[in-house]
């Protein structure tokens, strides 16, 4: 079972879907397209309000010119060792200032969380049994220190400028 999990709990319901062979977006939901087919879409029409998921492998500078078109990016985190997804987060937010919604979708493991906060996720869609029962009972733990800065806004520890600290 898949649950939306943000900074405010657990999401009652969420609108969007990955599509896949078994499961396709019905009424009321709708589909995050994978890179190819958003662009393809995103020709077609001059509507807006799209869903994307970026693949571990997928350029997100193609998205550039069609960010203000998106409502949700996906990034999908099919291993917990493939960090790409981390690299993609922090090009969106830094680097194309994408202000949506950002998601990782996948192995979203508890510990990598407060990372995928850092690098500027917002929502989360966990499947993994033992974060969903730690999310649950609001235990989260992160670093408190860190050595680099994050789409996240960090607090300055002292005269210290290579350090900072978790915000609260």
């Amino acid at each position: 079972m898949t649950r939306i999990w943000t900074e405010n709990g657990f999401a009652d319901s969420d609108a969007w879907i990955v599509e896949t062979d078994e499961q396709k977006a019905g009424e009321g939901q709708r589909p995050l397209l994978g890179l190819e087919a958003f662009l393809a879409a995103a020709d077609a029409t001059n509507d807006g309000d799209f869903g994307v998921l970026l693949k571990p492998a997928d350029d997100v500078r193609r998205l550039a010119p069609h960010l203000g078109r998106l409502a949700l990016v996906a990034v999908a985190f099919p291993a917990f060792n493939d960090g790409r997804g981390f690299s993609q987060a922090s090009l969106l937010r830094d680097r194309l200032r994408y202000q949506g919604e950002l998601r990782a979708v996948g192995d979203v493991l508890i510990d990598q969380i407060p990372l995928m906060q850092r690098t500027g996720f917002d929502s989360f869609a966990v499947t993994n049994a033992t974060a969903l029962k730690r999310l649950a009972d609001r235990h989260l733990t992160g670093i408190a220190e860190h050595y680099q800065p994050a789409a996240r806004g960090d607090g300055e520890i002292g005269a210290y400028s290579w350090r900072r600290r978790a915000a609260v």
